[in-house]
């Protein structure tokens, strides 16, 4: 699925119309990445590609999402990659939770979509000119 050399953005996510939103800007921004909606797929995935960045939909059903953050942030291949999570602002509780658990960022879905490009970018390797 991705080249040795590629350092995906994978992302667990509620839905398939964000997942393509997701998929879409990073392709804009020449990252490759993966949409899963399992966390046990997350898992799996990310110890198989080390990618460079971590996207947790807060939303996700089926997946304790701060339960998974701690299990990346104790796994010692992965603890380094930068986890975002993110959610409905009204979730304050959920936000807070995923803060708690280690997550790198926390931030609400407005914000994230806003930041989205950004945070494509800071997953860009400068050495591999992707």
């Amino acid at each position: 699925m991705f080249s040795e050399k590629e350092t995906p953005v994978i992302a667990l996510v509620a839905d398939l119309i964000f997942a393509s939103r997701i998929r879409a800007a990073a392709s804009a921004a020449g990252v490759g990445a993966a949409t899963v909606h399992r966390g046990a797929d997350l898992e799996k995935r990310a110890r198989e590609h080390r990618p460079r960045l971590i996207l947790l939909d807060l939303d996700a059903r089926g997946t304790d999402v701060p339960a998974l953050i701690g299990t990346l942030k104790s796994d010692p291949v992965l603890k380094s990659v930068p986890v975002v999570a993110f959610g409905a602002h009204i979730e304050t509780e959920a936000l807070r939770t995923a803060s708690a658990a280690g997550a790198d960022r926390v931030l609400a879905r407005s914000a994230f979509v806003r930041l989205l490009p950004e945070l494509l970018l800071g997953a860009v390797d400068p050495d591999s000119g992707s």
